[in-house]
C-alpha cells in the first residue's frame, strides 16, 4: 500500500518541479517602438515585403505606424496602419505596388 502511494506521488513531484523553471515568452507585448517591429507585423498580416514605415498620429496616446507593402506577384500593394498600443493592423488600403528597395529584393 505504501509503495503504490509513493508511485502516485512521483509524477506529481515531476510536474511541480518542471513548473518552477522560468521560460522566456516569444510573444512581445507593449508598444511598437521601431519601424522594424511595425514592418514585421505588416509582413505577417499581408504576406508581402515591407518597403517603408513611418510614425503617424493615431486616435491614441502613442500613435501608430504606416507601412507600405510590396506584393511580388500582384500589381497592387498594401498600405497598413498599425496601432502602436495594440500591435494590430488598424486599417489596410490597396495602393499601386511600391518598388522594393535593394535591401528587400
Amino acid at each position: 500500500m505504501m509503495r503504490s502511494a509513493a508511485l502516485l506521488l512521483v509524477p506529481c513531484l515531476v510536474l511541480v518541479a518542471g513548473g518552477n523553471q522560468s521560460t522566456r515568452s516569444t510573444h512581445r507585448g507593449g508598444l511598437v517602438k521601431s519601424a522594424k517591429e511595425a514592418k514585421s507585423i505588416a509582413e505577417q498580416e499581408t504576406g508581402g515585403i515591407a518597403v517603408s514605415a513611418h510614425r503617424i498620429p493615431l486616435n491614441g496616446a502613442s500613435g501608430g505606424w504606416e507601412v507600405d507593402i510590396h506584393m511580388p506577384r500582384d500589381e497592387k500593394g498594401w498600405r497598413c496602419t498599425i496601432d502602436a498600443d495594440t500591435r494590430m493592423v488598424h486599417r489596410k488600403d490597396r495602393i499601386p505596388n511600391p518598388r522594393p528597395t535593394k535591401r528587400n529584393r
